[in-house]
């Protein structure tokens, strides 16, 4: 838009307004009573155009964004909080960084567990040997030993070169386990025994293999619940929770909430300059205390970036907020049809009905137990809790 100044009578102009809206060239035209209408020649360009951020990012920029890891020289200081909890775990979580026991991270899946293990190992005095991580969730079980343990050429179809396993690639650093209870029970004999005396056997070897790992583990799981139905060995589950961490969900973390969006939004414009100066309106921060989070830090993370690739402008909207935030439809009812001739376990159906129930409640409460317990009938807090705790619910 351009406001011109047409020349007139010495006594008065007219104010011309000009709007077009194209990308190609436009043609103006005036109209009045006096000289009808009449092809206007601007004598210059005109172009206002709205192109969001993401236009102005490269692809890689925008592959680094999203992966959004630890950072590998993470520290305790990268570890944004205000709240009493949290800043007890890290203090809890540096004293462990100076003792070489193993340690068990557990919490909701984005909450920051490789931030602690990477932060444990680089304040230790094995920062300067290898931090090697593996998702162990993510491992084929036919290729689980290889992984943790390596192979000999020819030990297998397809091994045609010798390969180090993830324990002997970690020899004198830290070997984090991400997804730990996820090991089925024959891996988890092998590996209790690679704990216990510190040797490992690559597949198709006949000599060990002595190893000296610091083992830092993690898991979302509540391995206490699945020790106590046998799916998870207890011995393993002893020998590796020695120094245990409990990472709160975000929606238990008083007064984060807006410290970490700053620190997520200053994080974002460093790794692009399209998107520094990016703040979120009053409205948008009501929406984001008012979300209760599901995905922890990660889906915050996630959330920020698409309303700062979109929103128009260095203010993120409520309206930006709302478009950004992923509504995750509540689990469905699913009858289960068995046939109790063949035997049930009574345990498991259960678990299958009442686990839906109490995420969504803790979901719609934003994990407000009381308020929870309430809508699911429940007679107190401490009574749901149990019902957490029996159906492994953090």
């Amino acid at each position: 838009m351009a406001i011109l100044l047409s020349p007139g009578t010495p006594a008065m102009q007219a104010v011309w307004i000009l709007l077009g809206k194209t990308r190609y060239p436009a043609t103006y035209y005036q109209s009045s009573l006096e000289q009808g209408v009449q092809q206007v020649d601007i004598p210059f360009e005109i172009a206002a155009e709205y192109v969001p951020a993401a236009a102005e990012i490269s692809t890689s920029s925008l592959n680094n964004m999203v992966i959004q890891a630890a950072p590998v020289n993470a520290a305790f200081d990268n570890i944004i909080t205000r709240n009493k909890s949290m800043l007890l775990l890290k203090q809890q979580a540096e004293v462990l960084a100076h003792k070489l026991v193993p340690v068990l991270i557990y919490g909701e899946t984005g909450t920051g567990k490789e931030l602690f293990a990477r932060a444990i190992h680089n304040a230790g005095p094995r920062a300067a040997k290898p931090f090697i991580a593996v998702n162990c969730g993510a491992i084929p079980s036919e290729l689980i030993d290889s992984t943790l343990f390596g192979h000999k050429k020819g030990a297998f179809t397809g091994a045609i070169a010798d390969r180090l396993g993830v324990f002997q690639q970690a020899d004198g650093g830290t070997l984090f386990l991400d997804e730990f209870g996820e090991l089925t029970a024959d891996v988890q004999v092998r590996l209790l025994r690679v704990l216990q005396e510190g040797v490992c056997t690559p597949v198709g070897a006949s000599v060990e293999q002595r190893v000296d790992v610091r083992l830092i583990a993690a898991t979302h799981r509540n391995l206490m619940v699945d020790v106590a139905e046998g799916r998870f060995r207890e011995d393993l589950f002893y020998r590796v929770a020695v120094g245990v961490l409990h990472l709160p969900p975000l929606r238990e973390r008083e007064g984060d909430l807006l410290l970490l969006c700053e620190a997520l939004l200053d994080a974002i414009a460093r790794q692009d300059a399209a998107l520094a100066g990016k703040k979120i309106s009053a409205e948008g921060k009501k929406l984001v205390l008012q979300h209760s989070w599901p995905g922890n830090v990660r889906e915050l993370q996630a959330t920020l970036l698409r309303a700062a690739l979109w929103c128009q402008g260095d203010t993120i909207e409520h309206q930006d907020m709302t478009g950004a935030v992923f509504a995750m439809p509540a689990r469905g009812d699913r009858k289960v049809q068995v046939d109790v001739a063949q035997g049930v376990d009574i345990q498991v159906l259960l678990s299958e009905f009442v686990r839906p129930y109490l995420e969504q409640a803790l979901q719609q409460t934003a994990g407000n137990k009381t308020r929870a317990a309430k809508l699911l009938g429940l007679k107190s807090q401490q009574t749901l809790t149990n019902w957490m705790e029996k159906y492994g619910i953090e």
